[in-house]
């Protein structure tokens, strides 16, 4: 069985993730979804929220489990028994970003390889990050992440500015 991990902080989850994850999923018979922390991100979601986040969203896939990590990628892939870890791009910044990491984990552990797959070109532009901005000034995100995910994003938005009040 040939086992993929494709790792993140899914802060949301957003419709390019998840176009990542159902490519993803057809190059191996099983793809792990890694949530995980990053310490140089404040994530608006708890890792169990974004965990259950994923979950729902990937249900219907087959051959994708959703499971928090809190440690080096490569320990945590070995742990997974991945021949792989998945990784989307979107532009320049974010390759030149991902060949270091690619480069650092291979010294790591370079039973591992590391693929790319480039990000659907209608969703090359969205990052989870921009997502939070936008609807923290209360725009409109429906165009970016799944549908319940925008209820939960605009719920935390509300629980956020009360909290600010």
């Amino acid at each position: 069985m040939r086992t993929g991990v494709y790792p993140g902080t899914f802060d949301p989850i957003t419709l390019g993730h998840m176009d990542i994850i159902r490519r993803g999923a057809k190059l191996v018979d099983k793809l792990v979804i890694g949530v995980t922390t990053n310490a140089s991100k404040s994530p608006m979601f708890t890792v169990e929220e974004r965990l259950a986040m994923v979950r729902r969203e990937t249900a219907d896939l087959p051959g994708v489990e959703v499971v928090a990590f809190d440690s080096l990628l490569m320990d945590f892939a070995e742990s997974m028994g991945a021949a792989i870890i998945v990784r989307g791009l979107r532009a320049v910044a974010d390759f030149e970003y991902e060949y270091q990491m690619a480069g650092m984990n291979q010294q790591l552990n370079n039973r591992v390889e590391t693929v790319f797959l480039m990000a659907d070109v209608a969703l090359q532009p969205i990052a989870s990050r921009l997502v939070k901005e936008i609807a923290l000034y209360g725009g409109a995100i429906d165009r970016f992440v799944p549908k319940q995910v925008v209820q939960e994003v605009v719920a935390r938005v509300e629980k956020i500015g009360k909290k600010g009040s």
